[in-house]
């Protein structure tokens, strides 16, 4: 898949999550790579500190949510199924922009 599709896939998950998350969002930007460095297979990864963890955070820098696009091509079978994947994957990674952990996510059925 070209990269131009995939970013087009990453924008309509983002136009997909609901008002109330976004209000919520705060410093956050999303990019997308290939592959993470050291974890070829991880579909996407969020780095920085939760909102329910931030104390005296004023000038920090962003936190960051990574899409790694290799990684999700090379899961999923066909277009549909990246689609769905890339959805979970963005909800996933904002889900601990907001201080929701693996565990809950996995009760919640978004791990």
């Amino acid at each position: 898949m070209s990269e131009e599709r995939f970013e087009q896939l990453v924008g309509e998950a983002l136009d997909e999550v609901p008002d109330e998350l976004w209000e919520q969002f705060d410093n956050v930007v999303v990019l997308i790579e290939d592959r993470h460095e050291d974890e070829p297979d991880l579909l996407g990864i969020y780095e920085g500190i939760p909102l329910t963890e931030r104390e005296e955070y004023a000038g920090a820098m962003p936190d960051v949510i990574r899409v790694f696009r290799l990684a999700l091509c090379d899961f999923c079978e066909d277009e549909q199924h990246l689609v769905d994947e890339v959805y979970v994957t963005v909800v996933h990674e904002f889900a601990h922009h907001l201080g929701i952990d693996d565990d809950r996510l996995h009760e919640l059925g978004w791990a």
